[in-house]
């Protein structure tokens, strides 16, 4: 139903509980670009059953999305979406295939590459949200995120191919049903071989941008988060360096990175959460100074029925890494 001649009003589908609004505008509306709907949400012209919301708000059905006048809102022909990018995405079909690990009717796993961010925002134009429009199914439905990990973090990443699986799979990370594992060079041996690292987290803007900080008096916080991360030390070498199995338990933003740093030993070419003294370390030679931390395992219960249990390559950076710091536990890995 509409208001006026250019106010609409839509009304949320059943089969859309759940969905949050910014997927759902996605969902409805594929060429309106991510930092437009954040602008539109803040000074509150896009509106739920008449109150302010947020991206990430969930919508049930029989509520009232209020779609401002906008040339952005051009309706689609929801029987035939093209299957192109969005204006901020660059990169193409074959770019998807070419990370695509594993596939069913339910999910997707890619390898995403380190520098690909998982979502867009203020001055992306290629990151993987976007390249899903090319792979919308038959009924116009494009795959859906399920979790995220940093632009820099190369490794798994799983992709929902319907909204039922979109919800069983989120439901699996709430409840922690899903198990990932990272491997990260870091700088220096750790004390003990294995641990736990818990704190709070909250998160900080500065002149430089978001950053995570370890919150020392945690009522100082109230918006703190707890973290909790395991590690197991695989391998070392040169007597500098570090080869860790980590394992988030919950799952912060930036955790392992600033987990690795809170422990005084930081990743390899984490300039975020090094210290300025850290950063001046010289590297070996042939060591890029790149992220080295890899989501190189996940297992999880998957919508399609049984357990996914993937694993992903190494970047070729921590290929090489590997090859110069000559880990003698590589013999059990392939390196390509």
């Amino acid at each position: 139903m509409t208001l006026g001649k250019t106010v609409k009003l839509k009304k949320v589908h059943i089969k859309e509980t759940d969905m949050r609004i910014g997927r759902w505008f996605k969902k409805h509306y594929p060429n309106l670009g991510f930092c437009a709907l954040q602008k539109l949400l803040r000074s509150g012209q896009v509106r739920l059953d008449g109150r302010r919301v947020h991206s990430d708000t969930d919508i049930h059905s029989g509520q009232i999305i209020r779609i401002p006048p906008s040339p952005l809102f051009r309706e689609e022909e929801k029987q035939n979406i093209p299957l192109t990018l969005t204006e901020h995405a660059i990169c193409n079909r074959d770019s998807l295939s070419k990370m695509l690990l594993y596939k069913d009717s339910k999910v997707f796993v890619f390898n995403k590459p380190p520098g690909l961010a998982v979502q867009g925002g203020s001055g992306i134009l290629c990151h993987v949200d976007g390249m899903l429009e090319a792979w919308r199914n038959k009924k116009g439905e494009k795959p859906h995120l399920v979790h995220r990990i940093d632009r820099d973090t190369s490794g798994i990443l799983v992709v929902a191919r319907t909204h039922s699986a979109a919800q069983a799979l989120t439901a699996s990370f709430r409840v922690r049903d899903v198990k990932k594992r990272y491997w990260a060079l870091v700088h220096g041996i750790p004390r003990k071989k294995e641990g736990r690292i818990s704190n709070w987290l909250f998160k900080e803007t500065g002149a430089q941008g978001d950053r995570m900080r370890v919150c020392v008096r945690v009522h100082e916080k109230p918006e703190a988060d707890h973290s909790v991360s395991y590690y197991y030390t695989i391998d070392t070498a040169n007597n500098a360096f570090s080869w860790l199995e980590m394992e988030p338990y919950t799952g912060r933003t930036h955790q392992l990175r600033i987990h690795a740093s809170h422990i005084g030993h930081p990743i390899i070419g984490d300039s975020k959460y090094c210290r300025a003294s850290e950063k001046k370390r010289a590297l070996p030679k042939g060591i890029q100074n790149r992220l080295h931390l890899h989501a190189y395992r996940i297992c999880a219960p998957n919508p399609s029925g049984g357990i996914l249990d993937i694993t992903a390559p190494l970047p070729p950076h921590m290929v090489q890494s590997f090859k110069i710091f000559a880990f003698k536990s590589t013999d059990n890995i392939h390196l390509t």
